[in-house]
């Protein structure tokens, strides 16, 4: 395949390709297809942008119908009869249903610019420019985005100091360590040099962390260490949200409420750029133009989040996530653990992590990567010194097309295993 333009003429910051190094020219539901007729199981899922699947038909023909009428494509933040459908239908399909009470804001098209707004308005509520966020996050690329972020990679790139918060051991870390009690402590002691935050970011699960689940018990004794403490509880549901944990918001498992909410990735439906930042109606002190962006409220992405939203409802997709996690959870407990007994595993819904941590050998997931996709499945690494092979299909997988990437993850980690022994 002729890659000679990439390599040539665009920037070296380039980084999935180097891992998938061919060129791909059409994708549905599961699978990518390359140029040579190819087929790929997709695990990778657009790092969760995708989660109804590629080209989901029922998503493609509303696109297709709403452009075929002339249907307004950018607008900035004018009122649209297709924002007015999809704020209309969240509101009353999705966040009422689940006793949510949230304003909504259309920021720029990205992940990070939902994250980015929210810490702007926590501060401007508290009227404190100091924000916490855990160990192993990641939030963004942005600079208040990527502040939050602990990768040292990622935070390399910022070339300037990244300030203004305070990161918290994650509770996986420490297991003997009470962190809650922690965060008091740091508020209550006058000599811990920490300023009371504006507001606690939190993802419920980490994946770029190394899929880590925070516990139940731990997001809620989170939100009441935030609400004792008049701290804003903002979750980032970039990445697990959308019903990638079994639920379409990953924090409703332990029955919380946070004050406000950073979605993206496949709240665009199709894969289009597209992010909200939801926050309680009391917290909407905003002056007018006083966060925006050109392609805040993408019309089609508009059209494509209120089809997909439709299609998660019509479809079940919450309940089909539950029970695929099942079959998911069992095969790598089951077939792959057994493989090595330093291997071990985490996830929930449909995120799962494989730990190669004990593994003496800093390539390990890298080989384990590169035999995947040369057996045709696309899967990707996370955790530390990325020793994390993430399992993120489309949620709307079949079960055989599930079952089969496994086989290939599970092949492709004995084969690593044998260069190992050698």
């Amino acid at each position: 395949m002729n890659t000679e333009a990439f390599t040539k003429y665009e920037s070296e910051v380039r980084s999935y390709c180097r891992h998938f190094p061919v060129v791909f020219k059409k994708a549905k539901d599961a699978f990518f297809i390359d140029e040579n007729g190819e087929k790929y199981i997709d695990f990778f899922c657009g790092a969760g942008a995708e989660n109804y699947g590629h080209n989901n038909d029922f998503i493609k023909e509303r696109i297709i119908d709403y452009l075929s009428q002339d249907g307004i494509i950018h607008s900035l933040d004018l009122y649209t009869e297709a924002k007015r459908e999809f704020i209309e239908f969240f509101e009353t399909k999705v966040l009422q249903p689940r006793g949510l009470n949230y304003k909504i804001q259309f920021p720029g098209p990205t992940g990070t610019n939902a994250v980015e707004s929210a810490l702007k308005l926590a501060r401007k509520v508290k009227q404190r420019r100091t924000v916490w966020a855990f160990m192993g996050a990641f939030h963004g690329m942005t600079l208040g985005a990527l502040a939050l972020t602990t990768d040292v990679a990622s935070r390399g790139g910022a070339g300037v100091p990244l300030e203004n918060v305070v990161h918290i051991p994650a509770p996986y870390m420490f297991p003997e360590l009470d962190v809650i009690k922690y965060m008091q402590t740091l508020l209550d002691d006058d000599h811990s040099a920490t300023e009371k935050p504006a507001a606690l970011v939190v993802e419920t699960v980490q994946a770029e962390g190394g899929i880590q689940v925070f516990s139940v018990e731990f997001l809620q004794d989170l939100r009441k260490f935030c609400d004792d403490n008049d701290i804003l509880l903002i979750v980032d549901d970039v990445q697990v949200g959308c019903a990638r944990t079994g639920t379409y918001f990953s924090f409703e498992r332990a029955g919380i409420v946070p004050d406000m909410v950073a979605l993206s990735k496949s709240i665009g439906g199709f894969g289009f750029p597209f992010a909200l930042t939801l926050f309680k109606p009391e917290l909407d002190i905003w002056s007018p133009g006083e966060h925006n962006g050109t392609f805040r409220g993408n019309q089609i992405a508009i059209v494509a989040a209120k089809a997909g939203l439709e299609y998660m409802l019509n479809e079940k997709v919450e309940e089909q996530v539950a029970n695929k996690a099942i079959i998911e959870e069992k095969y790598i407990r089951e077939e792959i653990i057994p493989l090595d007994s330093r291997l071990s595993y985490r996830g929930i819904g449909l995120v799962w992590g494989i730990d190669f941590e004990k593994i003496p050998d800093e390539k390990f997931c890298d080989k384990v990567q590169e035999i995947c996709f040369e057996n045709k499945l696309i899967i990707e690494a996370a955790g530390r010194k990325n020793a994390v092979i993430k399992t993120m299909p489309p949620l709307t997988i079949s079960e055989k097309t599930l079952i089969d990437g496994l086989k290939i993850l599970k092949k492709a980690i004995e084969e690593a295993l044998k260069t190992l022994n050698n």
